[in-house]
């Protein structure tokens, strides 16, 4: 007997999802599934020939050419209708700027995973700063003080950044209510700075474990990861970032801050790929992760800061701490110590993983219980039941963006909007079938634990949670 699934509301105009990669593929059944539509106005712009064929296997009309900085224009335009519609951007190198701000010029909603710049900005931009999140956030941010209001434009509402974002207030009131304090959900941002303030967490890291695995080892060449390898190349090639706390008395001798903006992140002169960090998950317990920049890392600092931009009273820091599955980590290793890419690239598909979850969560830090990490534990057989065309990477991804086009579309006027600054609880709601087990887990550790006392490094017993102790030497 089919599954009665719950529909949301109902889309009127046409669907434009750009890209058919491993994430837009696993989206396009959750809209089909929880929305009303009508199928003739769900139009894929793909130019990869490679998902064609599943294209028209699934009986989806789709557009064989790529989003260009020349053409988006004319060809979103001939596919739209004005005040009506939905625009899902799950491709790579099509400017999320330049798209929302056309969208909703048009009058249509606009939902992202990540702040994507136009093709070649990644690896042809020799400066920096200008690489960064930082900077690619910021023109968002700008964009929105510039032209508040008005038609819905979702930024950054994948996994991470997205569903991380609501994990950490979901975790927050936790705490609250674990030490008996007040777990009233606040009314505004400020009073989501102060709860995280008066908690006495002093930051925040991403932290994800990846045990999924197939049979067949990797083959030399082959970059193999369990989502968009495209996607985590770029990523991982960026500056590596993070949200900068008030609590941290030491600057990186590599580290670089901002001038302008929210003045809640600084980078680091080094690909965050290769930039390891001490983090928790409850299933290894303490591991390496990679400092690799991501939206988050920024909002989440910024949208916790109490106080003036330049000098606040209370900022948290925050980052990601990954560890990919160990296909991709030994993938890394070899781009990494060639100095190039590999030439075949592969997404590790549902029905060859074997083993393995995604534990992708929040581990708040600093507070009087020590750590508490809050997030998704769900495993590829688990994903199987739930979801088609994905693996459990994928899934945690999708079932955000769902999420966030349920709220813009009971939200048609809330301007250029960051998860930070959507209502959690309604997200977690729509998002929460499709995450396995989501736990809080406490945990004693820090990171001047486990050490190897053969070499001594350079860390800070004061305070063990400064990221001077996290940055692995």
């Amino acid at each position: 007997m089919a599954q009665d699934y719950p529909k949301y509301g109902r889309i009127d105009g046409t669907i434009v999802m750009i890209g058919f990669g491993s994430i837009a593929k696993g989206t396009w059944p959750l809209i089909e599934r929880h929305f009303d539509y009508d199928a003739d106005k769900f139009v894929v712009i793909e130019p990869n020939a490679a998902n064609h064929d599943a294209l028209r296997e699934l009986g989806l009309r789709f557009v064989p050419e790529a989003v260009t900085a020349e053409n988006y224009r004319d060809l979103l335009g001939g596919l739209i209708e004005p005040g009506k519609g939905f625009v899902v951007n799950l491709s790579v190198d099509t400017s999320s700027l330049d798209l929302m701000k056309f969208c909703r010029e048009q009058g249509v909603l606009y939902i992202d995973t990540v702040v994507e710049p136009w093709a070649g900005y990644y690896f042809d931009t020799q400066d920096n700063a200008a690489r960064t999140n930082y900077a690619l956030r910021q023109a968002v941010r700008d964009e929105k003080a510039a032209n508040p209001g008005g038609t819905t434009a979702v930024s950054c509402c994948g996994a991470n950044p997205g569903m991380v974002s609501w994990f950490v207030k979901e975790a927050l009131l936790t705490l609250a209510r674990d030490t008996g304090k007040d777990a009233e959900a606040p009314k505004d941002r400020d009073g989501w700075a102060r709860l995280m303030q008066g908690l006495g967490v002093k930051g925040v890291h991403i932290a994800e474990r990846d045990t999924q695995a197939r049979a067949l080892p990797r083959p030399r060449g082959h970059f193999v990861n369990t989502w968009s390898v495209e996607g985590f190349i770029a990523e991982g090639f960026q500056p590596a970032e993070l949200g900068w706390g008030t609590h941290e008395t030491w600057f990186p001798e590599n580290g670089h801050s901002h001038e302008t903006g929210c003045r809640a992140g600084i980078w680091l002169e080094r690909p965050g790929a290769i930039t390891r960090v001490h983090t928790w998950c409850p299933t290894p317990g303490p591991q390496f992760g990679f400092l690799v920049t991501h939206n988050e890392a920024i909002s989440i600092s910024d949208f916790y800061t109490v106080g003036a931009p330049e000098d606040p009273e209370f900022r948290p820091t925050c980052h990601y701490a990954y560890h990919p599955c160990d296909d991709a980590v030994l993938s890394l290793h070899e781009m990494f110590g060639a100095g190039r890419q590999q030439t075949t690239h592969e997404i590790l598909d549902v029905d060859e993983i074997v083993t393995g979850i995604d534990e992708l969560g929040v581990l708040l830090y600093g507070h009087e219980k020590n750590a508490m990490w809050y997030g998704s534990r769900l495993s590829n057989e688990e994903t199987k039941a739930l979801a088609p065309y994905q693996n459990a990477t994928g899934l945690q991804v999708t079932s955000a963006v769902l999420a966030g086009m349920v709220w813009a579309l009971e939200n048609p006027e809330a301007g250029i909007v960051e998860t930070d600054e959507m209502d959690h609880a309604r997200c977690l709601e729509v998002q929460r079938p499709y995450l396995g087990p989501v736990e809080a887990h406490y945990t004693d550790w820090t990171p001047l634990q486990d050490r190897w006392e053969h070499f001594p490094e350079d860390i800070d017993e004061s305070d063990p949670w400064l990221f001077r102790n996290v940055l692995a030497s």
